[in-house]
């Protein structure tokens, strides 16, 4: 037995979960020194480490379901199939094909002056990886990265939200139970517990959360120079051009809108409309929720919103506003007991309001109204660069104007929010809407060191160009800065 294999022999489940700031140091410790001398350069190793995250998610199922819906009051259960176990498994599956392939040495273009020699890239793990995990989607938000992690070879210590304390516990549990100490361990606590992680030289730091938070988290890194990827969010728009199929367009945005109760870090925040569309779109909007959300109150497939603090904040912003701007879209009130928030649309809100400078995070859609392209384009520019944005229209030259015209994350056209389960496409934001990107191959590289490597032949012609520089190196060099 090698002692890369000794890596997943045994399971020391105390080792797993941290509680403490004491046990998160010395943790930390030992993977930093596991990692400089046992570095997990075998494909079989990695890809053992992924079969371990696909068992620990098909073997429990429904026991990850149930600990989400219980922190959420109640999160239906086929939204957490849907979106966090569904994007999961896919993730590993890509991962387990392409990983091999990823990791390979691969050869890099040479200038001509320098052959016989060739150039390489050879891709290396970091080391030790945090990632800072979110309440809003706490399986995939932790797997996701996990899974980048495990196939670039890292060690990783995951630090889970407070505000989802009953999955963050689940989870932990279920980590020591399918993983060695050795590779992964879960950290839970407060915000003390989160502020000593984020300020560990870990070789990279993954946080996913808030722009406000994720400034700290930064700041935290800075003095070790640990390397940040951040998935932050923003007020992600939607610009509606006026050609299109409203209904389809409605479709779209709604279900956006409606999934996880709008607790999505690129959900629709608010829509860019011609202002004829806009009577139209409530409508359809109205006639929507009836078919996909019958008797809202008592729907096993809508969720309710995470917390009551959180509750509160967007009940604030609604109650801030004029009520003749705000339009139920349907019968039944929000419920502050069971944290129940019906959709609404607002419509022309204050752009000094609460509700258009802040992420939404529930399900409220603001109407905006634009009268020409142009004003749409330069309503989004003006602000934040958005972690998402959204067209919907038919005509491909004005759909490319907003492609070409707009800064974000990520895009969709005709489309909201399935960027994020492409595997293939990079996930991440801009500006203030994050720092860096993963998913697929693009986050096996930005969890490895891709090492640049020059190798030398052992014929060149390198020596003709030291000192003394006499006639031959002067025509070289009149040839070479031509």
């Amino acid at each position: 037995m090698t002692d890369n294999d000794k890596i997943t022999s045994t399971v020391t489940t105390s080792k797993n979960i941290i509680t403490t700031i004491e046990q998160l140091q010395a943790q930390f410790s030992r993977l930093q020194a596991l990692s400089r001398t046992q570095p997990i350069n075998d494909w079989a190793i990695r890809e053992r480490q992924l079969d371990n995250l696909e068992l620990l998610l098909s073997d429990n199922q429904e026991r990850i379901a149930q600990a989400i819906s219980d922190d959420f009051g109640h999160r239906s259960e086929s939204e957490t199939q849907f979106a966090e176990l569904f994007p999961s498994f896919t993730g590993i599956s890509h991962a387990k094909k392409q990983g091999k392939s990823w990791m390979k040495t691969r050869r890099a273009p040479i200038s001509a002056i320098y052959r016989p020699a060739h150039n390489e890239v050879q891709p290396q793990p970091l080391g030790v990886v945090g990632i800072m995990v979110p309440w809003n989607y706490p399986l995939y938000l932790a797997v996701g990265p996990i899974i980048d992690a495990l196939t670039a070879g890292n060690r990783v210590m995951v630090k889970m939200s407070e505000a989802a304390p009953k999955f963050a516990e689940t989870f932990a549990k279920l980590v020591a139970h399918y993983f060695s100490s050795d590779m992964v361990c879960v950290v839970l606590g407060e915000v003390d517990i989160a502020e000593a992680f984020s300020r560990l030289p870990f070789d990279h730091l993954l946080y996913t959360g808030s722009t406000a938070v994720g400034k700290k988290v930064m700041a935290a890194a800075a003095p070790n120079l640990t390397p940040v990827t951040l998935e932050l969010g923003g007020k992600s728009p939607v610009i509606v051009i006026d050609d299109v199929n409203l209904e389809n367009v409605v479709n779209r945005i709604m279900m956006g809108k409606t999934l996880n109760a709008g607790q999505t870090c690129i959900a629709p925040d608010y829509v860019l409309i011609p202002r004829a569309y806009h009577q139209r779109f409530i409508s359809l909007a109205i006639e929507w929720l009836q078919k996909h959300y019958p008797n809202i109150e008592n729907n096993e497939d809508y969720s309710y919103i995470i917390n009551a603090e959180q509750f509160k904040r967007v009940q604030g912003y609604l109650e801030a506003l004029p009520a003749d701007s705000v339009c139920h879209l349907t019968g039944v009130v929000a419920n502050a007991e069971t944290r129940l928030m019906p959709p609404v649309i607002v419509t022309e809100p204050d752009l000094s309001s609460q509700l258009m400078q802040n992420e939404i995070f529930a399900p409220i859609l603001p109407l905006i109204h634009y009268n020409t392209l142009e004003d749409a384009i330069q309503f989004v520019n003006e602000r934040p660069r958005p972690l998402a944005l959204y067209v919907f229209g038919n005509d491909n030259q004005q759909i490319d104007q907003v492609r070409t015209h707009t800064v974000s994350g990520g895009m969709c056209v005709n489309e909201v929010i399935l960027h994020v389960a492409q595997h293939d496409l990079p996930f991440g934001g801009v500006g203030e809407s994050g720092i860096g990107a993963y998913h697929g191959k693009t986050g096996f590289e930005r969890l490895s060191h891709m090492k640049p490597v020059f190798v030398q032949a052992k014929i060149n012609g390198m020596n003709l160009l030291l000192p003394p520089y006499g006639d031959l190196f002067k025509k070289a060099m009149a040839l070479f800065l031509k």
